[in-house]
């Protein structure tokens, strides 16, 4: 598990960097945290990063947004704070072998319909900030820790 604060928005851009730039080829995040704790733009950051150009929108109302990426394949936004039961994901038509990243937010809503998790990172409000912590829930997650650690280490 890795904490990480982010003081400010071009902490979470550089952290969405970070994230695109070791990311495996296949991959599926969740994101946890309350309404305003920064889930959207974390997921915004990493997709900027990973090449999506123009408008990433939020999808909140749409329940899910496809972005296709710059090296090939296709990452898909959910945010699942409106549905009522796991079932609704039935008809979304997600097929989990046609996204190579999956980025959940309210991942615990979608329970067992959703492919299951490489990174958990929790998001929390401090101060006028966030911080992130950021846990593996898979070997390829661990290594994609592990990565993102190296990355940070040769950089300082």
């Amino acid at each position: 598990m890795t904490t990480i604060s982010l003081p400010d928005p071009d902490a979470t851009e550089a952290l969405g960097a970070l994230l695109a730039k070791t990311r495996p080829p296949r991959a599926v995040v969740y994101l946890h945290g309350d309404l305003g704790a920064g889930k959207s733009s974390l997921a915004r950051a990493l997709l900027r990063a990973l090449g999506v150009t123009g408008t990433i929108r939020s999808p909140t109302y749409t329940l899910v947004e496809r972005y296709p990426l710059a090296g090939g394949g296709e990452a898909w936004h959910l945010d699942l704070y409106r549905i009522g039961d796991a079932g609704e994901l039935e008809y979304l038509g997600l097929d989990t072998d046609d996204a190579s990243l999956w980025l959940v937010e309210w991942p615990d809503r979608g329970a067992a319909m959703l492919p299951a998790a490489d990174l958990h990172i929790a998001l929390e409000v401090q101060g006028s900030g966030r911080v992130a912590t950021i846990s593996g829930a898979s070997s390829s997650g661990l290594q994609w820790i592990r990565n993102c650690e190296a990355c940070v280490a040769i950089s300082e």
